[in-house]
């Protein structure tokens, strides 16, 4: 059933090359969790799904490990040292441990030269690190040091949190092409930018400061030495300056269903300063402040660029709709930012209304209403 759609993924967005080592990774539902039915069974399809994608590599091209661990307690939390040593080898792993590192590296504590250091060490022995990571679990590793130091050595890593297998033949089924030229034309009208206005039809009106800061694209095409991006693709993002970004979000949706009634987070100094509404999503975001100030950080804006994704109600597929907007809290290290935290949350605004405001004040409308104009 999924023999194309696998080698479509290999292939075509991986670009897997002869004799190049594959590691493909998930995570299972801890007992503590307490998913809803439908998710669930995403899940479980997920972890079914994994390894038949691992199992099609190793009988197609060989050299490929699959790893399985209990999900982490949230996205952008570090993986298991188990994962560290299926990606980066025993001796890598050793040597990390021996300076004191891995055990900082998996807490997110470690200092930027410690990150710098752990650089030089996977890169001394840089043939020893996978050269494609597929990572099909639940809980994202984009935002990780794990995700950073396989980029760092070459590696091509694509990440596919909360991927419903479904998607194979829907948000997967794109031109690659056309998606990657609309992504390019729309991060190079961003990067103009010195400041970015949001407007929605529900009520969010955000400013966010841009200055200093690039916009990437992820176009899916993660064929050149140390690629990164999600799976489906389709989005230009970048990490607002921090402290900078001001007003209110109206959030309808979370990561895997439509809120029971909106939450109105407001935000004063790029950070989360309070929220209303009733939803059980609040509670949840309230204890994750609770652990950790950096959490309520503004970490990130996104614009989707993939007209073939269309579900609302799962994060990594939403994301990506043309014509919506998402922006996330907590940690943005990984892609320019300056928060480290073991958290990262994206949520998705529909029919929004983009402007792009230039360092001599002009204005360009990027987005009206939801209909893409750059």
């Amino acid at each position: 059933m999924y023999e194309n759609a696998f080698r479509s993924l290999f292939e075509v967005n991986m670009g897997v090359r002869d004799k190049e080592r594959i590691l493909v990774f998930t995570d299972s539902i801890r007992t503590d969790e307490a998913p809803s039915p439908s998710d669930r069974e995403r899940r479980e399809r997920l972890l079914r799904v994994a390894g038949e994608a691992a199992r099609f590599a190793e009988a197609t091209y060989g050299n490929t490990d699959f790893v399985s661990f209990p999900a982490t307690p949230a996205s952008g939390a570090e993986p298991p040292e188990e994962l560290w040593r299926a990606a980066f080898g025993n001796v890598i792993v050793d040597a990390l441990a021996a300076e004191g590192l891995l055990q900082r590296l998996l807490t997110k504590d470690a200092t930027p030269d410690e990150v710098e250091r752990s650089r030089e060490l996977v890169s001394a022995r840089q043939g020893d690190v996978a050269d494609v990571v597929v990572a099909l679990a639940n809980n994202s590793t984009s935002h990780t040091r794990f995700r950073f130091l396989v980029n760092a050595a070459g590696g091509r890593f694509a990440s596919l949190p909360h991927f419903d297998p479904g998607m194979f033949f829907t948000s997967m089924c794109v031109d690659w092409h056309n998606l990657a030229e609309r992504t390019k034309r729309l991060a190079a009208a961003v990067n103009e930018a010195a400041e970015i206005l949001v407007e929605t039809p529900n009520g969010t009106r955000m400013r966010l400061g841009k200055a200093g800061r690039q916009a990437k694209g992820d176009d899916g095409i993660l064929t050149g030495a140390g690629s990164f991006g999600n799976l489906p693709a389709g989005e230009v993002y970048l990490a607002p300056l921090e402290g900078t970004s001001e007003g209110i979000m109206v959030v309808e949706y979370g990561p895997t269903r439509k809120l029971s009634s909106p939450l109105e987070l407001a935000v004063r100094n790029g950070m989360v300063t309070g929220i209303r509404g009733d939803d059980p999503l609040r509670d949840w975001l309230e204890s994750r402040f609770a652990e950790s100030e950096k959490n309520r950080n503004i970490a990130e804006l996104g614009i989707g660029t993939n007209d073939r994704a269309t579900r609302p109600d799962n994060i990594l597929e939403a994301e990506k709709i043309l014509g919506t907007i998402h922006i996330a809290l907590g940690d943005n290290s990984g892609f320019g930012g300056t928060v480290q935290t073991p958290f990262h949350e994206d949520y998705v605004f529909y029919r929004p209304t983009l402007t792009a405001v230039a360092p001599d004040g002009s204005r360009r409308v990027l987005l009206r209403d939801g209909t893409l104009l750059a």
